[in-house]
């Protein structure tokens, strides 16, 4: 399958880092020790600034963001204060809200990022053929697969496929069933991710969920895949494979709570990758007659600085081949699944050419990778 455009889209309204750690203290924290830490947990993320869809009023393409306490008390909206009356109880919205939010606010991003990959590819909506969905932070029925085919206008029969709950990886799990579908049916396929991890932050004082909170942030992107592609010189889906990391389904988890959806985070996970991703990856590059060395560029998912500098180190790649990566995570935050896929465009913007290896792991502990040449 041939990427023959992609597009992106994030909320119009952001905050700074320090504005989101203001924020968490009064649902995270019951002492200013723990307040200190957050703001150092905060920091050593290395994201500067991250968008959200429950901030209004804000600034497109790169303005001022909100005030610290703009950003607070718009926030705060969704997310009273524990020491609201009965504070100790106080544990955010129930997930019938959240849902209800996700509902409102992932189609408006999702329609901006697929009208800018049609754009791009050249095509119009009723000429999609295969409409494929992936989201880990939200659900409903018709959800954002239906009402976006009214909204653009596609054909009813075009067929949808969802890729639901599989974490920061979805999107390449989604490449991987587009290129199937065009492979086995041909046409043009649609494949969009769609992201609103804001939506699910959690209260109280544990380290993990707090290092989730301080990462996450929300976004969309959309590509259009064709089987056969004249005139376009994008990069191809060459291959797609996956690999269960052994004796780590305890480090990272995502479960549905009644407060939203919850993450385990381990500080393992960074060593369970580096353990582990060099023999699976060389092994698999050989089937390509392709070693790591002849790989030119990297699209690694920016779970957090640690994870992008555990895959440099375990490939022997040089020091700056997860720049790009570093540049949105420092500039988007961790936006889940859509997340590579803007790493993927920006590689393509500056025009790198592959072979590329993009590079995303989720809940199980498991690592998804893809081929693109």
């Amino acid at each position: 399958m041939q990427l023959i455009g992609i597009g992106t889209a994030r909320p119009d309204a952001w905050m700074t880092q320090e504005q989101a750690a203001l924020a968490a203290a009064d649902c995270s924290c019951e002492t200013e020790p723990q307040r200190r830490l957050l703001n150092m947990l905060y920091r050593k993320t290395n994201v500067k600034k991250r968008g959200s869809v429950l901030l209004s009023n804000g600034v497109q393409n790169g303005g001022k963001p909100h005030a610290a306490a703009e950003a607070a008390s718009e926030l705060q909206k969704f997310y009273p204060p524990s020491n609201e009356p009965n504070g100790s109880e106080v544990r955010g919205p129930s997930v019938a809200a959240r849902m209800q939010a996700y509902i409102e606010h992932a189609l408006p991003m999702a329609e901006r990022a697929v009208r800018r990959s049609l754009e791009k590819a050249g095509v119009r909506a009723n000429q999609i053929d295969q409409l494929i969905t992936v989201s880990c932070t939200g659900f409903a029925a018709p959800g954002v697969d239906l009402r976006l085919m009214d909204r653009l206008g596609m054909r009813p029969n075009a067929e949808r496929t969802c890729v639901g709950f599989m974490g920061c990886h979805g999107a390449l799990n989604g490449l991987r069933v587009g290129r199937a579908l065009t492979r086995d049916k041909g046409g043009l396929t649609l494949m969009l991710a769609v992201e609103l991890c804001t939506l699910h932050f959690q209260y109280g004082w544990e380290t993990d969920r707090v290092v989730a909170n301080a990462l996450f942030s929300d976004g969309a992107a959309a590509v259009v895949g064709a089987g056969q592609a004249e005139g376009h010189t994008g990069w191809r889906v060459a291959d797609n494979v996956s690999y269960v990391i052994p004796d780590s389904s305890e480090d990272m988890s995502w479960t549905i709570g009644d407060h939203g959806f919850e993450m385990t985070l381990s500080p393992h996970v960074p060593g369970r990758i580096k353990q582990c991703l060099r023999e699976w990856i060389s092994t698999w590059l050989r089937e390509h007659k392709l070693t790591i060395e002849n790989v030119n560029a990297w699209a690694i998912h920016p779970g957090g600085p640690r994870v992008i500098q555990s895959v440099e180190e375990a490939l022997g790649l040089a020091p700056d081949a997860g720049e790009m990566s570093r540049q949105v995570l420092s500039e988007c935050g961790n936006m889940s699944s859509p997340t590579v896929l803007f790493i993927i465009e920006r590689l393509r913007q500056n025009g790198v050419t592959g072979p590329c290896v993009a590079l995303a792991f989720g809940p199980g502990l498991t690592a998804e990778a893809t081929l693109l040449i």
